[in-house]
């Protein structure tokens, strides 16, 4: 994938039976988060857990000195959890820090900040992470820097055009060490996507007409977002389209657009937590 086969060269490898026990206790730790404040997004996060996931731990390529080392923006940054529990689990973030996620003492907000450990972008303002890349990605190409950019966008915010601009500019620079991925969870926060914005689709279709290789997996099976982004020629820009549910995990979560922005009760927590454990058996 991306070029020259670098990252199939290197010897970083990938458990999908790991990241399936992982994401398990992922989702687990933003459910405990939840009872100790308000300020979150669980299903948002729930849907593109694997994706992240499997970003981190089966295609970046880490701790190769700063120059070298593959960069992650979550443009839909209210997904914010998912990419904080990845990092605590990397050691990035400290367990304490997360602790205090939207706190008095805390660094942690709900969206992403620039400069924090592990962060590379500021988002929340949707639209703006894949041209963030995009410049990246060609700031890399100039200064001949050999590392791959990855950005993780909701469905909804393909309604901002600056997304579109992004995807319409990447292969006419010949921008090609950068993978997009879309968490096609159909949802957005105050309904479904396809019905607020039926003309959306085809996604895959639109963006192989920029130009992008793309490749369309179901979000939740880690070894097919692998396989698929490993599979990128390395000629254009990739972009995964990751069929997702909304709040996965949780049945009562699971597509229903209250749970963009609630916490759990006491008790949904325990039948939430419940659910997550019988489904290790």
């Amino acid at each position: 994938m991306l070029n020259a086969g670098a990252m199939k060269e290197s010897k970083h490898t990938f458990d999908v039976v790991a990241a399936k026990n992982r994401c398990r206790k992922f989702r687990k730790r933003i459910l405990d988060i939840s009872q100790t404040v308000t300020a979150l997004h669980i299903a948002p996060a729930f849907s593109c857990l694997e994706v992240v996931d499997t970003i981190y731990f089966g295609l970046m390529r880490r701790n190769l000195g700063k120059d070298s080392d593959d960069t992650f923006i979550l443009s839909k940054g209210h997904g914010s959890l998912a990419q904080y529990v990845v990092l605590e689990e990397l050691g990035v973030l400290k367990t304490e820090e997360l602790d205090k996620y939207c706190k008095p003492g805390g660094h942690l907000a709900t969206h992403p900040d620039y400069g924090l450990p592990g962060i590379e972008a500021s988002t929340g303002s949707l639209g703006h992470g894949l041209g963030l890349a995009v410049g990246m990605a060609l700031a890399d190409k100039v200064q001949k820097k050999d590392r791959a950019i990855y950005v993780v966008m909701s469905d909804g915010e393909l309604q901002e055009g600056s997304i579109w601009e992004a995807m319409m500019l990447a292969p006419t620079l010949g921008i090609t060490r950068l993978v997009g991925v879309v968490d096609l969870n159909d949802f957005q926060s105050l309904g479904q996507t396809s019905k607020i914005h039926p003309n959306f689709y085809p996604v895959l279709d639109k963006v192989r007409a920029f130009g992008w290789e793309a490749i369309e997996v179901d979000g939740h099976d880690a070894s097919a977002i692998y396989k698929a982004v490993m599979s990128g020629s390395g000629r254009k820009p990739f972009m995964l389209i990751a069929r997702t549910t909304k709040g996965k995990g949780v049945t009562y979560m699971e597509n229903v657009p209250i749970w963009h922005y609630r916490s759990p009760s006491p008790i949904e927590y325990q039948q939430a937590i419940k659910e997550l454990e019988s489904s290790a058996a």
